[in-house]
Parts: structure tokens; sequence; C-alpha cells
């Protein structure tokens, strides 16, 4: 995306500043499948490293989504929850100095390649403070254990019985 594309799309929140673990699990290993962030900041963004969402109303740079607004995360775990995934949704409260720190270092990193989302993720995290005792990992499942141990996380889940056949909320768009 442009710089003039990613200024229009800024989406400022007024929830309190954090950082949010989205992770796929699948319903029948229990292994996870795939690694996201949502981080609140002076703006909300989303990490999305290795994935294949995509939006038009989300400009892209790098695995780094703007503009996300209230609809667009909800399309985001839309397109992830489904017969076979459940997404596990941890957020942790920061400071708003943290989580433009974690918006920065996670431009700065640079697109993931494939079956690197946690890894990327990890490296990252753990440079942040508060974020120190996650371990650099391959493994979502492995990212997402360590992420409830931090203090102040609140967790969900979302189940859905939606098609395996995810790409169905992305035709529209092409």
């Amino acid at each position: 995306a442009t710089d003039a594309e990613v200024a229009r799309a800024r989406y400022v929140s007024d929830e309190p500043p954090s950082i949010t673990l989205v992770t796929a699990v699948n319903n029948r290993s229990g292994e996870g499948g795939h690694t996201g962030l949502i981080i609140n900041g002076s703006q909300r963004v989303l990490w999305d490293p290795a994935g294949t969402w995509f939006n038009r109303a989300a400009p892209e740079r790098y695995d780094m989504f703007f503009g996300m607004n209230d609809q667009l995360v909800d399309i985001y775990y839309d397109y992830h929850a489904r017969v076979t995934y459940h997404l596990v949704i941890q957020t942790v409260p920061v400071t708003r100095e943290v989580a433009d720190l974690a918006i920065r270092r996670f431009q700065a990193k640079g697109a993931a390649p494939k079956a690197f989302c946690s890894r990327y993720t990890t490296s990252v995290l753990n440079t942040l403070p508060g974020f120190e005792s996650l371990p650099t990992t391959f493994f979502p499942v492995t990212t997402m254990k360590a992420f409830a141990k931090l203090p102040g996380v609140k967790t969900r889940k979302i189940y859905d019985n939606d098609s395996d056949d995810n790409k169905a909320l992305l035709t529209p768009q092409t």
C-alpha cells in the first residue's frame, strides 16, 4: 500500500491500548494453524504474518494491515474460525507507548515467509516491555500457552460452523 492509502485508512479505537494474540487452533488435533496480532495503540492495526487474509478496506504493507475497525476485525475472525478451526483471542492491556513500539517493530520486521507466523511474531513480541518471557517459537499453540501466563490477559474463544472453504469470504473483493 502507498503512504497515502495507509494514512487514509488509519483507524483510532476508543478502546484502551492492548496487544491481542489471535491463534487458530485445529479442532481435531489441537495444533495451531496460525498466529496473528491486533495491536491497539495510536491506531489499531493487524499483524498477519504469512497470512492469506486480505480486505480492500485494509491496506497492507509487509503483513501489517491498517484501518482495522471493528467490522474488519470481525471479518478477520470470521475468515479464520470455521468448522475445522476455532480462535483463541487473548488480550493484554499495555501502555500506548508499548503498543506504538510494537507497531513500529513489527513494521520494521517485514513480511514473514510461509510457516513463520509464530516465529516472526514471537521474535518481536519478546523484545517488548512486559513480553520478555515469551519464547521464540514456530508453534502457535506454544505461543498461545506462554501468552496466557502474562499478567492481566483476558481470553475468549470463537467457534464457527462455516465451511472449510473460507476463500469464499474473500471472493467478492477480487
